[in-house]
């Protein structure tokens, strides 16, 4: 296979720079796969920070861009927040102080591991000579700010590209760079309001609900993780960056799936059916007597299985539920005859009616009985890590693991705001004493002394 990053006449200097970024992981026995890209990160809250979490996670050395003062807007998104042990700042040898906060919020946490915080005031001209000085030694920036903002600044694609021509440039915003609701501002329940999946989500005559997490912000987070993996491919090819667009609204509309294609092509349109399954019965949350269980039948087979479980075999063979055609068009009687069985017994002992019939199902879990799940505990799925200032902190960490790459087994803890603002001046940028200073001086980026 061939190296991401290779030798292109257009930008000698730019490669020059990658391939001293790549000399400390060259002779690792097993890299991680994205090792020796550098992703600079103009993102926050959500979408953004998850998507480039999942690239830091994968090696990429991810500079997450801050304000001074506000940091990323989920630092204060609390409680809960997970306090200091120890003050954080030595104030005899700090140049400025930053901001106070209760601790680190656990919503900021959960998506910012495994990257370096820098206070930039992209506001300043100083601090925008440093996002377009970074630009130029980056192979990826990820921003979400509303579209044209930042072309407005000269910090867009169209400007840092001159510079960068192999620059992957990708946008995240509420409804994309173009259209009349291009400038608008998108937040994940709103979309999910306004693209249709509150719509088909609740129970079957109640109001509409959204879904549990910000599960818009997440995809949209995924969807342009992907783009990034496949234009760094693209790049070996045409051996050109190019800009990614990403939208909150298309990517809720594409994960409307099946239901989208049922209004598109059958004019069908959608309800909300509460657990239930439009096309397949039974297949729903059944309440048990302490509890609810989750149990899905999707053929024949799996229903005769069913019903050998709880002990009424009888009732595969009756004509009402003979296929699943007919279970759906007889799912009140179908689904009465189990809640009433159900509704006898604990949720433990359904599950031991259950257990070995090769059936799906599962249990209704609260996260305490989440985390104590045997299987999410074999697999490794929550990370201890040791945070210098507040201790030692558990998050989720990677959902997919590799063969030949140890994802996931060096996790490096959350920074704090700017904790990174002079490492990367001084080691990314070159930048001399006088020019930290000037540039401190001016209001364009802020160093803080902290005690870790």
């Amino acid at each position: 296979m061939k190296p991401l990053l290779r030798a292109h006449n257009y930008t000698k200097k730019c490669f020059i720079l990658h391939r001293q970024h790549n000399t400390s992981t060259a002779n690792k026995a097993n890299p991680l796969p994205l090792d020796g890209i550098r992703v600079l990160d103009m993102t926050r809250i959500l979408a953004g920070p998850y998507c480039t979490m999942l690239l830091g996670d994968l090696g990429a050395e991810v500079i997450k861009v801050e304000h001074p003062q506000r940091g990323d807007d989920t630092r204060t998104w609390g409680p809960p927040f997970k306090e200091y042990q120890r003050s954080p700042i030595t104030t005899k040898n700090s140049s400025q102080i930053p901001p106070e906060f209760p601790g680190e919020s656990a919503y900021y946490l959960s998506v910012n591991r495994n990257k370096k915080s820098i206070a930039i005031d992209i506001k300043q001209e100083s601090g925008k000579q440093i996002i377009k000085d970074l630009a130029t030694k980056c192979d990826i920036l990820v921003e979400n700010f509303v579209p044209g903002k930042l072309s407005e600044m000269g910090l867009g694609f169209k400007e840092l590209s001159k510079a960068n021509p192999g620059l992957i440039y990708a946008s995240i915003s509420g409804y994309g760079s173009t259209g009349p609701y291009s400038k608008k501002p998108g937040y994940d329940v709103i979309i999910e309001a306004e693209a249709g999946l509150m719509h088909i989500t609740g129970e079957e005559n109640g109001t509409p609900v959204k879904v549990g997490v910000a599960v818009t912000d997440i995809m949209t987070g995924l969807y342009t993780h992907g783009a990034i993996m496949a234009a760094l491919l693209a790049r070996q090819k045409t051996n050109c960056g190019q800009h990614i667009d990403a939208s909150l609204i298309q990517t809720q509309t594409s994960m409307l799936a099946n239901i989208a294609s049922n209004y598109l092509i059958g004019g069908e349109e959608a309800k909300r059916w509460g657990t239930l399954h439009p096309s397949i019965a039974p297949y729903q949350v059944f309440k048990t007597k302490d509890g609810s269980i989750c149990i899905g039948a999707g053929n024949n087979i799996q229903f005769e299985k069913l019903c050998y479980a709880l002990g009424i075999p009888q009732l595969s063979k009756d004509s009402r539920f003979l296929s699943n055609i007919d279970r759906v068009t007889n799912r009140k009687d179908l689904v009465k005859i189990i809640e009433d069985l159900l509704c006898k017994k604990t949720t433990k002992q359904t599950l031991a009616l259950l257990n070995n019939s090769g059936l799906p199902y599962g249990p209704v879990n609260n996260l305490k009985q989440t985390f104590d799940h045997p299987q999410i505990k074999a697999r490794g799925v929550v990370r201890e890590i040791e945070h210098p200032l507040i201790g030692n902190i558990k998050l989720v960490g990677p959902a997919v693991q590799y063969s030949e790459a140890p994802v996931g087994q060096n996790i490096s803890p959350p920074p704090m705001l700017g904790q990174h603002t002079e490492q990367i001046l001084r080691s990314v940028l070159g930048y001399s004493d006088c020019q930290i200073q000037n540039v401190v001086r001016s209001g364009g980026a802020a160093i803080y002394d902290y005690c870790i």
